[in-house]
């Protein structure tokens, strides 16, 4: 089967493109060309920047693919130009949404597709667009039988990935930890999730490739396991040979302090991150995944060791003076009942 990834050089993509190799198939990337990423077998390019309009349809020209994997699609633009460029060219197109696309608070837990609403607050532009974007699919959907499939990730981590914690500062987390510095974590910490890895993520999409008990339906793919959140820093702190000095602080107060990094942890974090993998292992029942958040944590602990990637300035900068204010808050409430 010859594939098209839209993107490949990304944590999930490299996944997938890995699971494809390891399957035999044939796998083409679309993107600009800038990262070499090496792989097991060769893959072959198409550079072109989808950013510039009409690019990825010049790129794309009259060649055919069995299916193509679109996983550089944020906005509903993204999303026609796909269609344009792919319509009568390939056997199924699957565009990755987001499960941030739910609308929140939800309506089911374990939370089920066919029981949710999409996103409707432009606040939360991340979100929004990936809501637009399927509002525009399933108005095409239902107009037209196209063989089309929406697939919607959680938080999924991976080697390489930079969205590890709450500030997704990815480096930063085992070095403060280390050396006994505070690590915030939004709420209490015991918001229920389940924390997924790429390479399960992977199985998700080659399971559907061509699968026509997809075409025209949404799924979600993430870990069954039942985790919290403050699981993860807990995980950390066991790999680095320490306890992690925790501190809580609301999501809304986060999001207030640094909008650009904590507007997930309000919109979407604070919600229980429980989703009930039934529809997509009826369509396809060889989906499983197995990779623990204790096994996951360490491939990327490892992955941390060798490389010894630099810590972001900035970010620890701000989890310090998010402490700083965390401990002037916490003495300010001790007081009030010791007055």
């Amino acid at each position: 089967m010859k594939v098209l990834i839209l993107g490949g050089t990304g944590v999930i993509s490299r996944a997938i493109t890995e699971n494809l190799l390891a399957g035999g198939y044939d796998v083409t990337h679309f993107n600009r060309g800038t990262k070499s990423v090496p792989f097991t077998k060769a893959v072959r390019l198409i550079s072109g920047d989808r950013s510039k309009p009409g690019e990825l349809e010049k790129a794309a020209g009259a060649e055919k693919f069995d299916a193509v994997i679109d996983m550089i699609c944020f906005n509903k633009k993204d999303a026609e130009e796909t269609i344009r460029a792919f319509r009568g060219k390939t056997g199924h197109i699957i565009i990755t949404s987001s499960v941030a696309a739910y609308k929140r608070p939800y309506h089911s837990l374990p939370i089920r597709e066919d029981a949710e609403e999409l996103f409707t607050d432009p606040s939360f532009g991340y979100a929004f667009h990936k809501a637009e974007l399927e509002r525009f699919l399933w108005d095409l959907i239902g107009k037209e039988k196209l063989p089309v499939s929406i697939l919607r990730p959680s938080l999924t981590f991976g080697v390489g990935a930079p969205n590890i914690g709450v500030l997704r500062q990815n480096y930063g987390v085992i070095e403060r930890i280390r050396k006994g510095k505070p690590v915030v974590m939004f709420a209490d910490g015991s918001c229920p999730w389940s924390f997924t890895f790429a390479e399960d993520l992977a199985k998700a999409y080659a399971a559907l490739l061509g699968n026509t008990r997809a075409y025209g339906q949404a799924f979600h793919a993430t870990s069954d396991e039942l985790c919290r959140w403050e699981d993860l820093y807990l995980e950390f702190g066991r790999l680095a040979g320490a306890e992690p000095k925790i501190i809580h602080i609301s999501s809304e107060l986060l999001m207030k302090a640094a909008p650009n990094l904590c507007a997930h942890l309000y919109y979407e974090k604070t919600f229980p991150g429980i989703f009930d993998n039934t529809k997509i292992r009826c369509a396809a029942p060889s989906f499983k995944t197995t990779i623990s958040l204790r096994q996951g944590c360490k491939t990327l602990f490892d992955w941390w060791e060798k490389e010894a990637r630099a810590v972001d300035p900035e970010k620890d900068k701000l989890e310090d003076d998010l402490a700083r204010a965390y401990e002037k808050f916490a003495e300010s409430v001790t007081n009030i009942y010791t007055k």
